[in-house]
């Protein structure tokens, strides 16, 4: 996947798109912004109530004690900022469910939207900064929920009610200060994080690539020991890591400008309100109280307008991280069910390849008119050199892509005309590379079918002949095979693989190099399982090694994208075609080696 295009502006309109998640709690939403006003009314009124305690400390005698003080303004001085704390936590509380429900609810639509696209965009995509933009933007979900609502909304709220304040009680030039100056302040604001967006984007893209390019490389352990690269891989990482840090400098240093620009706006501010306070105290317009809740009010203002502007500033890259995850959604699948589609209807008619032509790329056709048919309960093998097309076969068939031309049919039905669900549940693949879940060997075996009964797992292990393997572990069936099953052989794994579909017990086989990575004993044994098993089924057999598919009831010759010769094995023998030449070369290779 490509880096997000770091010169780009964030899109607002996402914003809208979050409300549909607000609207499932929409009783705690409004709750949410009653308890926002009640908070905000009692925080406004504290300089009132400081005001008065002042005014009152000034009018009383000297040495008189502080039993004169007005206590009970002080008392609802505290009171008022007690009612402001609790409001606000209670508004916090009362709006969690609704935050954490949005990120689970989009986290679940990009998971699931990630698994409906095709097999292309995963072959190209990059793991570890997809999660690392997943993971982003799910916090910056969170993000713009709480603080759009309870930061933006509550500091715009508070302006206005300390402008109708000053107004009312002072002269207006406090007014054409404070909004003056607010003015002044969000535009600076604005234009500065405008232009520091582009280090944010950079710093994000950056940050991906380094976090792809360190999962790659642990992923592919094995291969980094192999040719001692350890060294080349660091050096490697280094300068994406190299690269991050002049990224994460360059936002830094702009967040340094865009601080000290907001503090001058904010210290200028202060200092005029301030002079013209003192002034009016001095000539005995205005009272003591009157100066200190002019000072409450300017702090009180400017704490969560200067919080306005980390805010928006956050708000502006959480939109960069939201805006990333939801390009995720925007990627349409390829291979999508038609509407109302049927499931595979289960008539038993087999499978059928008419005229079918593909390739991964225009420029590059893979196969080329391909016809061909696998009669119920028969077993149809295709063989061919490396890169004759053997493989594309089964993506096509398990619609991993749709062809370019002709048709493949499953049960007379057109498979994309069916659910791709209902294809797939039809059909049991055992891969040439089996990459199995960092679980338990139960686990990965019942991931066949989850809902699989202990008996029938137990019984697709003796199957796939397992059991000697597994009764050897000191963990048995809960050993753990590590990330990619790394942790067990090949021949192990393609026995896991073997015994997952058994357990799935579907009515079409596809078997791509299902024991390439079997030593000669146990291929045999798997073998002998396999014709057991897929007597009763409609088999396909991809196959390099000719000797595992001597059996098959038909053999199809794949040659550049071309099927050039079928039969059975003793047909094709004697025919002297391209097959009895792979089968001599195969048995010369196998003379050789013993």
């Amino acid at each position: 996947m490509q880096d997000t295009d770091i010169q780009g502006r964030p899109d607002w309109r996402i914003i809208r798109q979050l409300w549909p998640y607000l609207m499932e709690f929409r009783g705690r939403v409004l709750l949410s912004l009653l308890l926002l006003i009640a908070a905000k009314l009692a925080t406004v009124a504290m300089p009132v109530a400081l005001k008065y305690i002042v005014d009152a400390l000034e009018a009383d005698e000297p040495g008189t004690g502080w039993l004169a003080a007005p206590v009970l303004l002080v008392l609802a001085y505290g009171l008022l900022r007690l009612v402001s704390t609790v409001f606000s936590e209670l508004r916090d509380a009362v709006f969690a469910r609704v935050a954490e429900r949005a990120m689970r609810r989009v986290s679940l639509e990009v998971f699931e939207h990630l698994h409906r696209l095709e097999m292309s965009f995963h072959l190209s995509r990059r793991t570890g900064g997809l999660a690392r933009d997943i993971e982003r933007g799910t916090s910056g979900i969170s993000f713009l929920l709480r603080f759009t609502l309870f930061n933006i909304v509550p500091t715009l709220l508070e302006i206005v009610l300390v402008a109708g304040i000053l107004f009312a009680v002072f002269s207006p030039g406090y007014v054409s200060v404070v909004l003056g100056a607010v003015a002044i302040y969000v535009l600076f604001s604005v234009r500065v994080t405008e232009w520091r967006t582009r280090f944010v984007r950079e710093s994000n893209a950056m940050d991906s690539r380094s976090n792809t390019r360190a999962v790659d490389s642990l992923l592919n352990f094995e291969t980094v020991k192999y040719f001692g690269n350890e060294a080349f891989e660091a050096r490697r990482y280094d300068v994406d890591l190299a690269a991050w840090e002049q990224a994460r400098m360059k936002n830094r240093l702009s967040l340094a400008a865009l601080n000290s620009g907001q503090a001058f706006i904010i210290a200028v501010t202060m200092t005029v309100m301030m002079w013209m306070a003192v002034r009016q105290v001095a000539s005995g317009e205005i009272t003591l109280g009157d100066l200190t809740m002019i000072n409450a009010y300017m702090i009180q203002l400017f704490i969560p307008l200067n919080a306005l502007g980390f805010i928006y500033r956050e708000i502006r890259q959480s939109l960069v991280n939201v805006e990333q995850m939801f390009s995720l959604l925007k990627q349409a699948p390829r291979v999508v069910d038609q509407p109302n589609a049927p499931v595979l209807p289960d008539t038993g008619e087999g499978i059928r390849f008419h005229d079918v032509s593909f390739g991964y790329h225009p420029q590059r056709r893979i196969l080329h008119q391909v016809s061909f048919v696998v009669p119920t309960g028969q077993k149809v093998a295709v063989v061919g050199s490396s890169g004759a097309g053997k493989s594309t076969l089964g993506r096509l068939l398990f619609r991993f892509f749709d062809v370019d031309a002709g048709v493949i049919s499953v049960n007379g039905a057109d498979i994309r005309t069916v659910t791709q669900r209902s294809l797939r549940a039809a059909i049991g693949v055992v891969p040439q590379d089996t990459v199995l879940f960092n679980d338990t060997i139960y686990n990965n075996i019942a991931y066949g079918r989850p809902e699989a009964t202990e008996a029938e797992v137990h019984e697709a292990i003796r199957l796939a002949h397992l059991a000697q393997f597994i009764e050897a572990l000191p963990d048995g069936l809960q050993t753990k095979v590590g990330e990619r099953g790394l942790k067990v052989s090949g021949g192990e794994k393609q026995r896991i693989a073997l015994a997952r579909v058994l357990v799935k017990n579907p009515p079409i086989l596809l078997l791509d190099e299902a024991t390439a990575s079997l030593d000669s004993v146990s291929e045999q044994a798997v073998l002998g399982a396999l014709n057991e098993v897929a007597c009763q089924r409609t088999t396909l057999v991809i196959a390099h090694r000719l000797s595992t598919v001597r059996d098959a009831d038909q053999i199809l010759v794949l040659d550049h994208g071309r099927i050039v010769e079928q039969g059975t094995h003793e047909q094709l023998l004697a025919a002297q075609g391209v097959y009895a030449r792979l089968w001599y070369q195969q048995a010369r290779g196998n003379d050789s080696a013993e």
